[in-house]
């Protein structure tokens, strides 16, 4: 024998026993009484009919495949759908290394007994193939946590801080030699004592947090929420045996492998569905899905889907609305002040039109749709002057408007009711807001989901010509302004209670609640919000329909009005 052959089969025997140990050695890590024991004494109900080896299924001493560590299966010969979102900065190419190897098992489409050590593969009982189910991944991997990428430090600093640095993945959570994340960056297929064979337990999403590093996380009611299901309808994560918020963390919204909504592996295709499994009452104080599917005006949030998209510009283009949208279910937290907590790391449009990443004010996040996106649809009122966009409508350059974006020009309201002056600033959830709410007086969730008054108004706003004047028809505009001071004689339009009682005119026939454009109006003829709705005011006789600021309480109208012509009419 040459010295050549005998090195060899040393080589052989010294491969074997290696090998034999490392079978030891995951015996007691557990791999014996886990579903990866594919011999005859395994537990599954997926084994082998007699073959008594364990490592066999995975390993050879011999005539290995090109493959490490000693691997006895073939790679499979098919291509992959890899995952892909608009917000990944790594391009998921084929599969490589382990996670080929991996998916020689897992992609279903190689027989579990198809080894390279054997001529024949080993009879299997209870399957050939991996059975459909969780484990079966396919070949389709756009629904699945990308494997095979490219994970180097100008990666982690392409997503902005939010993904760790390679050089601190030094623990469990590892890339391979060629510094790609693999399936084995998460899985020991060796050990199963975390179950599903990760590296380390996922409770609190400890296993994510150590690459995915969300902004505000840290802070968030989804991190840190005890709430629990209680048990009505459908489990709300089914994927987990958490059974806390904060324990599933992640996975309360985000599943790693076969995703209903394969962008961002959502739990669900349907985007508002990942929100409603918690918020529909269950598991969630407040029921908010009840909020979208029971009222007559509402966020529409149910006719698109698949069309939000995370990397959409602050603008929105493609007009839709989704809860994310508004929320940023990272960042949200249980707080009230001049933001809500709900609003926190939300990005929005300023009043000078820039897109902001985290908003200070309320009325930018509305501006995402209601200022300068397309498709708005026209106002509920013909108005003489015609403007949907709600930010030139605030501005604070404007001859009038409701204070959103600013103080107020008008120094003389004398009907408002305290704590309300001149000097406040609104939201525009004061007026737009849940009919049931805590500022209507009621018990169901805050914002503007849904609300029995349209369009999303938290109280009763009537615009129809010759309406009854009462407290319930002007709700709306009594929440702030003093209904008795309002409609008494002398007052700042000493002729309201003519108009709003006597003539049965509602506020919105004269007045323009938002605002009026400092491009279309000016402060003569638009002061006091006055915009005329054309449908009930006409020019009057002389063709003039005009409104003339005199001064503190005086003023002046040319139109045609309930059979009366104003030519002018003086106050």
């Amino acid at each position: 024998m040459s010295a050549r052959v005998l090195k060899k089969l040393l080589a052989g025997v010294l491969l074997g026993l290696l090998l034999g140990l490392l079978c030891q050695n995951v015996a007691i890590a557990g791999l014996l009484t886990s579903k990866h024991n594919l011999s005859v004494s395994g537990p599954g109900t997926l084994k082998a009919a007699s073959e008594t080896q364990v490592c066999l299924f995975c390993h050879t001493p011999h005539n290995a495949s090109p493959s490490a560590p000693l691997w006895n299966r073939r790679n499979p010969g098919g291509s992959y759908v890899p995952y892909a979102s608009s917000t990944a900065r790594a391009l998921a190419g084929q599969p490589t290394g382990a996670s080929l190897v991996c998916l020689s098992c897992h992609d279903g489409t190689i027989a579990l007994g198809d080894v390279l050590s054997r001529t024949t593969p080993i009879t299997m009982g209870g399957g050939t193939a991996m059975p459909a189910g969780a484990s079966n991944l396919g070949t389709d991997l756009s629904d699945d946590h990308p494997v095979s990428i490219n994970y180097t430090p100008a990666l982690a600093a392409a997503h902005g801080g939010e993904l760790a640095d390679p050089s601190t993945l030094t623990g469990k959570v590892k890339l391979d030699a060629n510094g790609q994340m693999q399936c084995t960056a998460c899985h020991d297929p060796h050990d199963d004592k975390n179950a599903k064979f990760l590296v380390v337990a996922n409770t609190a999403s400890a296993l994510c947090q150590t690459c995915h590093l969300k902004n505000y996380w840290s802070s968030s009611s989804h991190r840190l929420s005890s709430a629990t299901w209680n048990g009505v309808g459908s489990n709300p994560w089914p994927h987990t045996t958490a059974t806390t918020v904060a324990d599933n963390a992640c996975e309360s919204c985000h599943r790693p492998h076969s995703a209903g909504g394969k962008q961002w592996l959502l739990n669900y295709g349907i985007e508002e569905s990942n929100c409603y499994s918690c918020h529909n009452g269950n598991v969630a104080k407040k029921n908010l899905q009840a909020e979208f599917t029971g009222k007559a005006s509402v966020h529409p949030v149910a006719i698109t889907t698949g069309v939000h998209d995370a990397a959409e510009p602050g603008v929105v283009q493609n007009r839709h609305v989704e809860c994310v949208d508004c929320h940023n279910p990272h960042a949200a937290v249980s707080a009230s002040g001049a933001l809500p907590g709900a609003l926190a790391g939300v990005r929005g449009i300023t009043a000078g039109g820039t897109e902001i990443k985290q908003v200070s004010a309320e009325y930018q996040v509305c501006y995402r749709c209601h200022a300068d996106s397309n498709g708005k649809p026209t106002g509920r009122t013909t108005r003489q002057i015609v403007q949907n966009n709600t930010r030139m409508e605030f501005d604070t350059l404007n001859p009038s408007f409701h204070p959103v974006a600013g103080v107020g020009k008008n120094s003389n309201v004398p009907s408002l009711i305290a704590p309300w002056t001149t000097s406040s600033v609104m939201k525009c959830g004061d007026c737009h807001n849940n009919s049931a709410g805590p500022g209507a007086g009621g018990v169901g969730p805050k914002g503007p989901h849904g609300s029995n008054w349209a369009p999303l108004l938290e109280r009763q706003y009537v615009t129809t010509d010759k309406t009854s004047e009462s407290a319930a028809n002007y709700a709306l505009c009594y929440k702030c302004h003093n209904r008795s001071g309002f409609l008494k004689d002398g007052g700042a339009f000493s002729d309201h209670k003519k108009h709003v009682v006597e003539e049965k005119t509602p506020c919105n026939v004269c007045h323009d609640p938002h605002g009026v454009s400092s491009t279309q109006g000016n402060a003569t003829n638009n002061s006091k919000l006055i915009n005329f709705d054309t449908t009930v005011v006409k020019p009057n006789k002389s063709g003039i329909l005009r409104f003339d600021s005199l001064g503190t309480n005086k003023g002046r109208c040319y139109l045609s009005c309930h059979g009366s012509n104003h030519n002018p009419f003086s106050y």
